[in-house]
């Protein structure tokens, strides 16, 4: 049982309840997608006070401006090419494709984040995403070139209306990319606090293949990035011409899943037992240190480290608080597990004995960020794919 993970607490509703839901995933034995049940609606989850701003991030920014480079030159995308993002968040990627004089336009459901990206000169709709928006915006002449989507697919309970909408839109020439943690790397880092509610599915390059497929398009390339602990960047394109030619990387990655066992049912089964002795490791090295009369802080108020604390239980009286570097985070305390949210020079003014790392994905971020902390021999904790403590 767990609450929304981007459901933060303000101090004056520390008192209110709070619900929780079952965080149960499920996998299909057919088509083998994994998938949660949908409890709350996206929008619940997206649409009012959303609290995850994408531009926090310096090494994923330093991953967008990348791609933006990459693709632009791959697609010969100019000023007379229309690149459209979904889930454009605040802007943060579309304003590497507005520097170079793309035109740009994204679709945001979160009405406040969207407003971010338009008070910085970014055209943003604010919708949800699926054929029906797809049609408005093809109506009004809307026609991308590319048509992108980072870490986007997860987040719709209606993942066939979603991928419908993309072919709706998508210009007959047009090119797909769509990037998503990787079930695959999911399974075998055992990154279980990825599993979230706002996460309703979770993809092999099997299952993505065939849910484009059901809708015309098809996945001809595709790369493996390091993003968040391991992601897939699929290349789709309408199944017409030369669409259906599949490029070696693609035909070896779904050769190489299926040498894994992801096309057997047998294979998912292992998962549920390796995060429960993470949980169990995580738990006996918080007790031991708090014994040892040490002080535990946490880095990142991110929504896989409130899925991991409630997981395991771990509320004040193992860590006192956390920091996280977005002010509309700070002073507001996590779900569930109630403990407070602090700015990261707080850190310096307690000097605790270790820091967990939430987000370990932008560990090495982390601990340059705050190097300091070795000042007064502090220790650095990352609790996956395995609990470890770095000096």
């Amino acid at each position: 049982m767990s609450p929304l993970a981007n459901a933060y607490v303000e101090p004056e509703r520390m008192n209110a309840p709070e619900t929780f839901y079952p965080l149960h995933v499920w996998v299909c034995d057919r088509c083998f997608l994994v998938q949660l049940e949908e409890f709350a609606s996206p929008q619940t989850m997206f649409s009012s006070d959303y609290a995850y701003f994408s531009s926090y991030s310096d090494s994923w920014l330093a991953h967008c401006r990348a791609y933006v480079e990459m693709i632009a030159g791959r697609l010969g995308l100019d000023g007379t090419t229309k690149v459209v993002e979904l889930a454009s968040n605040d802007g943060y990627l579309l304003q590497y494709f507005k520097e170079r004089g793309i035109p740009v336009l994204g679709v945001e459901p979160a009405a406040n984040v969207a407003q971010v990206a338009i008070e910085h000169g970014i055209p943003t709709t604010v919708a949800f995403f699926g054929e029906a928006t797809a049609r408005r915006l093809r109506a009004d002449g809307v026609c991308p070139r590319l048509l992108l989507g980072n870490n986007v697919l997860a987040h719709v309970p209606n993942v066939n209306d979603f991928v419908r909408g993309t072919a709706l839109l998508l210009a007959d020439d047009g090119v797909i990319t769509m990037e998503f943690p990787h079930l695959m790397r999911l399974m075998e880092l055992n990154q279980f606090d990825t599993i979230y509610h706002e996460h309703f599915s979770y993809f092999s390059f099997i299952t993505v293949d065939s849910i484009f497929r059901r809708h015309g398009l098809v996945v001809f390339d595709v790369e493996e990035i390091p993003t968040h602990g391991g992601s897939l960047r699929i290349y789709a394109r309408h199944a017409r011409g030369d669409g259906n030619r599949i490029e070696p990387r693609a035909a070896a990655l779904r050769t190489r899943e299926e040498e894994s066992g992801f096309g057997h049912l047998e294979h998912y089964l292992t998962f549920g037992p390796r995060a429960e002795r993470t949980k169990w490791a995580l738990l006996e090295y918080l007790i031991d240190a708090r014994r040892r009369g040490e002080r535990i802080v946490g880095y990142g108020a991110a929504a896989k480290g409130n899925t991991l604390l409630n997981y395991c239980g771990i509320r004040t009286d193992l860590i006192d608080y956390v920091v996280d570097r977005s002010p509309r985070k700070q002073g507001r305390y996590l779900p569930g597990t109630h403990i407070p949210i602090h700015s990261p020079e707080r850190i310096r003014e307690t000097r605790p004995d270790a820091i967990l790392i939430l987000p370990w994905n932008v560990k090495d971020e982390v601990m340059c960020q705050i190097a300091h902390v070795r000042e007064w021999g502090a220790r650095f904790v990352v609790p996956i794919p395995e609990v470890a403590v770095h000096p």
